[in-house]
């Protein structure tokens, strides 16, 4: 378990454009509550105010959706370029006043405040350990980022993310096995699916 002293903020990203979706699924409510506003809850019942949301496309909308919630926004302009820019617009928001950034993604409606507690537990505290969750038989987000990574995240381009990091030698990694983390919503399907099977609590 890291030091108390040590400290840890979230990102939300939740800037694309929803291509699969045909709408701005961001703001799409889960039991009354859209998906990026669960997120920052979720997320604030760890990190308190150290919350940073993400947001690009139709970034107005999906500001008013998560407006009431802690932590602070960031508006990534080149959201159009992937997901690595926006990890990497958070990882520069917080490099001066973080020692782990824990990224996870707004569309995982499945993921709980626990299961990221866990993840913050489970890290050493070392600067070259990075915690990821398992699942499918991969490791993806919510993943937990060191310092010591900070400067691979703000060079993040494209659609890639930060996957490579988890094979790059320089680190050690592991991982937190949570199988709901599989689920995402990327069509209406997908929520359909998830509404059908039972909805998450909503703040959960």
């Amino acid at each position: 378990m890291p030091d108390r002293q040590q400290t840890v903020f979230a990102a939300i990203l939740a800037a694309g454009q929803s291509s699969r979706f045909g709408s701005t699924k961001q703001t799409v409510e889960l039991d009354g509550i859209p998906l990026v506003e669960r997120a920052a809850a979720m997320a604030a019942r760890v990190c308190e105010s150290r919350v940073i949301t993400v947001i690009g496309h139709d970034w107005e909308t999906v500001l008013g959706a998560c407006a009431a919630q802690p932590g602070f926004v960031v508006v990534n302009e080149d959201y159009k370029n992937g997901l690595g820019t926006s990890i990497a617009a958070a990882a520069s928001a917080c490099r001066r006043c973080a020692d782990a950034l824990l990224v996870l993604l707004a569309d995982q409606p499945l993921v709980t405040a626990e299961h990221l507690q866990t993840l913050i537990d489970s890290w050493s505290g070392s600067d070259t350990e990075i915690v990821a969750s398992a699942y499918d038989d991969t490791e993806g987000p919510p993943v937990l980022f060191p310092s010591a990574v900070f400067d691979d995240l703000r060079s993040l381009q494209g659609v890639q993310g930060a996957r490579l990091l988890l094979r790059d030698d320089r680190f050690r990694l592991t991982t937190v096995r949570f199988e709901p983390a599989a689920v995402d919503i990327d069509t209406p399907l997908d929520l359909a699916a998830i509404q059908r099977r039972g909805k998450p609590s909503p703040r959960t």
